[in-house]
């Protein structure tokens, strides 16, 4: 056992100690204790990263399960079922991390009784939790295959396609919902992120940051777990990350011309120095890296320019919830905000325990299956019998 110890399951072990230490002063010492929050700042870190962020890193899962079960480009199909873990377990920690920021988390069940279909927060909530039930029943052909529990798993398969539209249009609405929770408050946001245009710009970003997500899982998935990498199809979803990179940043540039926002990237404040990383991280660099010649299109290149991106993205939503209201609150009521270690112990706590559980299931379910390149007959070894499988439908193992 000694020898199977890792640097990393070291790091591991560490960092979901502190977090359950940090979670105890949470629980039982309150928010109060454990938070640099306050009335003048009652949204942080948690909120900022583990929901606004944590949604949009999950997105891969409506992405990739769109354009292979609605647009039926069959050859995603390979890096469907990881990206449908990833938004799983995604949406699962963001519940996780909401149930920390919440006052009273033991009430949370209320939004299903006591509803308010007035309040952005309610299509949230409504959404997010019908998603991850989408979710939930998406993922389970795999645990229905590893148990062999043939007949539901034959029901799952014939509702797919209504599951997939429906994870879809729930998508739609709360990614771009999160974004409607700042229109509310244009008076305290910087120009920079403030915009009429927020809904559209967080569902925008969410599909090409689901894609870089992907390519990231991917990389660090054959590394880890010695998988073979498709790097033609990561190729192919670079261009198109790159493609709706693209038309984000069109929308947005247009949004700060027409705003007079340009010239505040000149006035050497913090939130021009904090735009100018987001723009370096999220449009400069993946551009730049991807262009490289033949390394941009190596494994390397298509990792490091989606890195780029994703942690170009988290800066935005930082900025967004974050840095944009700080100045606000300065100046008004000369409050400040930083992340307690408690809050940063949690969040760093949560995302560990994404990475623990990915590994996990990829120990003990068909995470990264054997397709079917062509339509073909297959014997099976336990029974006998023929089975006629299709393009894209997984190869059966063997023992």
């Amino acid at each position: 056992m000694i020898r199977k110890l890792t640097f990393w399951k070291v790091m591991a072990a560490f960092f979901l100690l502190a977090g359950l230490a940090a979670a105890v002063v949470r629980f039982v010492l309150g928010l109060g204790a454990a938070t640099n929050l306050s009335d003048m700042t009652p949204w942080g870190l948690w909120i900022g990263f583990d929901v606004v962020t944590g949604v949009g890193l999950a997105a891969g899962g409506f992405t990739l399960a769109g354009m292979v079960y609605v647009f039926n480009v069959k050859r995603f199909k390979p890096i469907v079922r990881p990206a449908i873990l990833t938004a799983f377990l995604g949406y699962l920690l963001v519940i996780v991390g909401l149930m920390f920021d919440l006052g009273r988390p033991w009430s949370i069940w209320h939004a299903l009784i006591y509803q308010n279909p007035h309040s952005v927060l309610f299509e949230v909530a409504m959404c997010v939790m019908i998603y991850t039930t989408v979710l939930a029943l998406e993922f389970s052909p795999v645990v229905l295959e590893r148990f062999k529990l043939h007949r539901p798993l034959k029901v799952i398969k014939a509702i797919t396609i209504p599951l997939i539209i429906l994870g879809i249009l729930l998508s739609m609405l709360h990614q771009s919902s999160l974004g409607s929770l700042y229109l509310i408050i244009p008076q305290k946001m910087h120009p920079f992120w403030y915009s009429p245009l927020l809904p559209f710009q967080f569902f925008i970003s969410a599909i090409a940051v689901g894609l870089g997500m992907t390519i990231v899982e991917s990389y660090l998935s054959s590394r880890v777990f010695q998988k073979a990498l498709e790097t033609p199809l990561l190729r192919q979803l670079a261009r198109i990350m790159l493609g709706v990179i693209f038309v984000y940043f069109t929308i947005r540039f247009i949004d700060f011309s027409e705003r007079g926002a340009f010239p505040l990237l000149f006035d050497g404040s913090r939130e021009a120095a904090m735009m100018w990383v987001e723009l370096l991280l999220m449009f400069i660099l993946p551009l730049v890296l991807f262009n490289i010649g033949k390394w941009g299109h190596s494994k390397q290149g298509l990792f490091f320019t989606a890195v780029s991106f994703v942690l170009g993205f988290v800066t935005n939503r930082l900025n967004t919830t974050m840095t944009s209201i700080e100045a606000y609150y300065q100046e008004h009521f000369g409050a400040t905000y930083f992340p307690s270690l408690g809050e940063l112990a949690v969040t760093i706590a949560i995302v560990t325990l994404g990475f623990v559980l990915f590994g996990l299931a990829v120990k003990y379910f068909d995470i990264f299956p054997n397709y079917v390149e062509e339509e073909e007959a297959v014997i099976d070894l336990a029974t006998g019998k023929t089975e006629h499988l299709a393009h894209g439908d997984p190869l059966p193992k063997t023992t």
